[in-house]
């Protein structure tokens, strides 16, 4: 066990090695195939499942909450008219049409110039062209000049592998790094924990008469930036957009009456239902309506008023998501849980396995 941090949490608490064989490249063949790690937060009690085992640790009243936010192929390459190569990850869609960008490059294309787009990075231009309209801090303002900003993430579009996948993107990952319940476009990240889901193990989990819900938080790159601040209460959060719309509040509402958990796929359906909550209560452990960007930082201390046991993969050392679960399931009981997922060789990220989480009273 772990010794118990000082009072003021430091980022390097949430250290673990994590050998690199054990970080997953590439998706199982079937998605319900994963292993999955059951953290009993009440005990701090660890189980070793296979995924689908799922079935079993939820009753006909709990409620699954999941992101249906859909991965776009936000991943561009380019060329400026110097000659220069780019390479462009769309952070957010906006509604005139214009996106909001990194752009990585030798030098910095500035504003008013063009970038025509290449297949990939080798390739010769097309006839589809971005003009750069300003900068909005790291980011840059971007609008389509020939074509649609849409049009060319579908030609030309690559997913947006996360960085620790250290291999080109395949027409496989357009499929798989993607859940079968995406529905509304807008993440550069897939809500990962919701990848395990089938249409077939959907199905039997409603004939149990488990119910769904949907909240949608269209996931930034900024998920896979690292904690720079030694003591965590300094770090800020990147900003992303979610909506917990009616249906979702409804639907929260009618498991309180019947007596059932919120069972949240992912940190990110975490995040929008917690953020609900911190803007208002409509009743007793359930979020008024919200719809906005949201900044929240959930981390050791910080209270859960909505969600009763999550579903999550597993997370980066040191990063805001293990701090979530260890707000969520205790410090001291997740990261032990991580020390022995080494232990057992689970795969970890992305496409790795998972965990079903109860919450620490």
């Amino acid at each position: 066990m772990r010794d118990r941090p000082s009072k003021t949490m430091k980022t390097a608490d949430f250290h673990f090695d994590l050998p690199e064989h054990l970080i997953a490249q590439s998706p199982l063949e079937e998605r319900t195939s994963s292993r999955l790690l059951v953290l009993d937060g009440a005990t701090g009690d660890l189980d070793h499942r296979q995924f689908l085992d799922i079935e079993s640790l939820l009753t006909p009243k709990d409620l699954l909450v999941f992101n249906n936010t859909r991965v776009i192929p936000a991943r561009l390459y380019g060329q400026k008219q110097t000659g220069g190569r780019v390479e462009i990850l769309i952070e957010r869609l906006r509604g005139d049409g214009s996106v909001l960008a990194h752009v990585r490059a030798s030098k910095s294309p500035k504003e008013g110039s063009l970038i025509f787009i290449t297949a990939d990075q080798d390739s010769d231009i097309s006839d589809f062209t971005l003009r750069v309209r300003g900068r909005d801090g790291a980011l840059f303002e971007l609008e389509a000049e020939t074509g649609s900003v849409s049009q060319m993430m579908r030609l030309f579009g690559h997913m947006p592998l996360p960085p620790y996948i250290e291999r080109a993107d395949t027409a496989e990952d357009r499929e798989r790094y993607q859940t079968v319940y995406a529905k509304r476009e807008g993440a550069v990240a897939a809500p990962t924990a919701g990848l395990h889901f089938d249409e077939a193990l959907l199905s039997r989990l409603r004939l149990m008469g488990v119910e769904t819900a949907f909240v949608t938080l269209h996931v930034g790159a900024g998920t896979f930036q690292p904690v720079r601040v030694d003591d965590i209460t300094h770090h800020k959060m990147h900003s992303e957009w979610i909506e917990v719309d009616q249906s979702c509040v409804d639907a929260i509402r009618a498991c309180r009456e019947r007596g059932g958990r919120v069972v949240a796929v992912g940190t990110t359906s975490v995040r929008s239902l917690e953020s609900a909550a911190a803007a208002g209560l409509e009743s007793e452990r359930c979020p008024q309506v919200f719809e906005g960007d949201s900044d929240i930082f959930l981390y050791p201390g910080c209270e859960f008023n909505v969600v009763d046991a999550m579903v999550t993969n597993f997370h980066l050392p040191e990063s805001t998501l293990i701090m979530l679960v260890s707000a969520f399931a205790g410090y001291e009981e997740t990261m032990a849980a991580y020390d022995e997922a080494v232990r057992k060789e689970y795969r970890f990220f992305s496409y790795g396995d998972a965990m079903f989480v109860t919450h620490k009273p």
